[in-house]
């Protein structure tokens, strides 16, 4: 159940490890084309786009993509590290967007936003005529959601709390940028505290990631 604010809090929802993860996933997504040049796929493929500007020496965000990698019907990518220069292969991003059902945007919430290289990707991806405007429904129907982690805790994200506003306000321009899209919005799988944890509660968060995922 999402905890308040519809946010997914990774620290309050447990699961123990069945040895099985995945089992809730259906096959390998098969990418077939259409007449129009449209991908779709009969199963749900998820598209994990993480943007962290440390991610080698990240314990949070690491761990997270470390877990989903493997699972079936989930690719990754690590922009930082495929686009070390900012210069995005624009047609390839696109052709990954089209292969994939699901689109999840994994970062941290830099000044109650995203960082650099994901507001970067997002100028250069999603185009007008293509992601929105006229003519521009290729990710129309999609699902968008965010794997957020914050330093702070989940009670500095609230209205009395340190930072005044809810992550769900912080989060509205992702939230608009999803709907212009057509996209249907997933509510964000959240890890507060990220500077805190210890060992055993950030394999907990990756844990809980991997069986979000598997719900998708």
């Amino acid at each position: 159940m999402p905890s308040a604010g519809g946010a997914f809090n990774a620290l309050s929802h447990g699961f123990s490890h069945d040895g099985n993860p995945g089992v809730a996933l259906c096959a390998q997504a098969v990418t077939k084309s259409t007449a129009g040049g449209r991908h779709y796929h009969p199963a749900m493929a998820v598209l994990i786009v993480c943007a962290h500007p440390d991610l080698p020496h990240s314990r949070v965000n690491r761990a997270l993509l470390e877990a989903a990698r493997g699972l079936p019907g989930v690719t990754t990518t690590d922009l930082y590290g495929r686009y070390p220069d900012f210069f995005i292969d624009v047609a390839a991003e696109q052709a990954a967007l089209d292969a994939h059902d699901t689109i999840i945007l994994q970062h941290p919430l830099h000044w109650y936003g995203m960082p650099a290289m994901l507001k970067h990707w997002i100028d250069q991806v999603l185009l007008e005529g293509w992601a929105y405007g006229s003519g521009g429904n290729r990710l129309a129907g999609k699902r968008w959601g965010h794997a957020l982690s914050t330093g702070g805790q989940a009670a500095s994200y609230e209205a009395r709390g340190l930072h005044q506003h809810t992550l769900a306000e912080f989060m509205t321009p992702l939230k608009r940028t999803a709907t212009l899209c057509a996209m249907n919005w997933l509510e964000p799988f959240v890890t507060h505290g990220a500077d805190h944890l210890n060992d055993a509660e950030r394999d907990a968060a990756a844990q809980t990631y991997r069986h979000w995922l598997t719900g998708l």
